[in-house]
């Protein structure tokens, strides 16, 4: 059995002051009152603040009206943090994202205008609507938490997270987002129809004008303790064994003979983050082999997209492959629950 490491913060990096709460406890808090607002998806809105508590962004692609824009809208609300939404079109420009500068007549020189790029939570809405131009502009946005305008250097604001939305039917007018685009996004998630039950109940609440809205939601947690908490997920203890199993997993993607090209480098690393965040969104400092398995599908399968004979068969392929891989005899069988689910 993989024994719990890190219980406490790491020796080298004590915090000043101990949590009022267990993180868990908040983080679950943080959970429920955004699955009050989405009813049913609680599942999907767990992948979304794990991909967001490893520092990662998220893709949503679904049909219009299941409420892409309300997730992304309750999770800044409960974060506290500054909120932006971009309404991507065929004539943005990539200064309408990212800024610039402009001419100040009261002090004569040009100043810096920031773009809505510059906040903590940005909704790219529809982005695959807007040219390649403007889609690339975000680039060094999502990799590197900077912007680069007329050759000087601006940080974005810490914590930043992009949330893009997309319509996975609707193609006239639009631009597919390049592979460079997708491997930089942590997770694809998918939100759904609801339940009957709870489509009931959502009616139910506009029927007697109680439906709780995402701007009444009040936050959870303020920035600097979501920026602790990012940085001890990151110190979740990940066995040697896994590590293992995770470098056969890419390595044999790139060697599958249906797939044309392979995991890169940075899906083996956001697999490794959100894997420890989701252990830490759990209360453990340690991964577990369901870790691995729970969070493989939504972080993998988008950048096999596109560059396979179409997304279902890139996910059957990435599928056999994780249940055929052998864990190292180092993992107890005890912990190998999550491949059989």
């Amino acid at each position: 059995m993989i024994a719990p490491k890190f219980e406490g913060s790491s020796p080298g990096r004590q915090e000043a002051q101990p949590w009022p709460e267990p993180p868990q406890v908040l983080l679950q808090r943080l959970i429920h009152r955004i699955d009050h607002v989405l009813l049913g998806k609680k599942e999907t809105v767990t992948h979304l603040i794990t991909a967001m508590l490893a520092g990662g962004h998220v893709l949503l692609e679904d049909v219009p009206g299941v409420g892409k824009t309300m997730l992304a809208s309750a999770c800044a609300r409960v974060l506290g943090g500054e909120f932006k939404r971009i309404q991507f079109t065929s004539d943005m420009l990539p200064a309408d994202v990212i800024g610039g500068s402009v001419w100040d007549s009261r002090i004569s020189e040009l100043v810096y205008r920031p773009g809505p790029i510059m906040a903590n939570i940005v909704l790219a809405d529809e982005i695959n609507r807007t040219s390649p131009r403007t889609q690339s502009a975000l680039l060094e946005a999502m990799e590197e938490r900077r912007i680069s305008i007329e050759g000087e250097t601006r940080k974005l604001p810490e914590p930043f997270v992009l949330i893009a939305t997309q319509n996975p039917l609707s193609y006239e007018g639009t631009n597919t987002l390049p592979e460079a685009q997708l491997d930089r996004f942590m997770m694809r998630l998918s939100i759904g129809y609801p339940s009957m039950e709870n489509e009931a109940r959502m009616l139910e609440q506009y029927a007697v004008g109680s439906r709780p809205e995402p701007h009444q939601l009040r936050p959870v947690l303020m920035l600097e303790e979501w920026l602790r908490m990012q940085r001890e997920a990151r110190l979740g203890h990940v066995h040697p064994g896994l590590l293992e199993f995770m470098a056969k997993v890419t390595d044999a993607t790139r060697r599958a003979p249906e797939l044309e090209l392979g995991l890169s480098p940075r899906a083996g690393r956001d697999w490794l983050r959100a894997a420890q965040a989701r252990a830490y969104v759990e209360g453990r400092r340690y991964v577990l082999p369901d870790d691995l398995f729970a969070t493989g599908e939504v972080v993998l399968t988008h950048r096999l997209n596109g560059i396979a004979a179409g997304g279902r068969r890139a996910s059957e392929a990435l599928t056999r492959i994780m249940r055929t891989t052998p864990l190292p005899a180092s993992i107890a069988p005890a912990s190998m629950t999550g491949r059989h689910r």
